[in-house]
């Protein structure tokens, strides 16, 4: 009698699994998305940007761009123009960020950015009180 009450709880037991295997999910997945809004003011940021980078001009990137930039506080608007803007945008990375697509995401501060991969660097475009800037170059790891 005990053997035939053991098989009939673990035939119960096995024929609920699916029932709890087919619970839909009801959270949102975890990816960041970006509202029209905000799409729509890096779609104009970058193209304002891109269009800078085809001039080659420092100057107009150097007014998108946040300073200090990056990790280096020595780096201000006159320095970027005349150092810094060549070592980072030759034509293979300009080439690259005029073809590359912006891939948005929202970090635990609630910062918004855009990135854009070009093979080893990250170029990162944060969301400010300003609108959209360049903040800084990352290693694509």
């Amino acid at each position: 009698m005990k053997a035939l009450l053991r098989i009939a709880l673990t035939i119960a037991l096995v024929n609920s699994v699916p029932a709890f295997a087919q619970t839909p999910n009801t959270q949102a997945p975890d990816t960041d998305v970006a509202s029209p809004a905000l799409q729509k003011e890096f779609e104009a940021f970058i193209a304002k940007f891109r269009a800078a980078l085809k001039a080659n001009d420092a100057s107009a990137i150097a007014e998108m761009t946040k300073f200090p930039f990056g990790a280096d506080p020595s780096v201000d608007a006159a320095q970027f123009r005349a150092k810094t803007y060549r070592s980072i945008f030759n034509a293979k990375i300009r080439t690259c960020i005029q073809r590359g697509k912006g891939v948005y995401s929202r970090d635990d501060y609630k910062n918004e950015s855009y990135f854009i991969f070009c093979d080893d660097d990250i170029f990162v475009f944060t969301k400010t009180p300003a609108g959209f800037l360049f903040t800084e170059v990352g290693v694509n790891d």
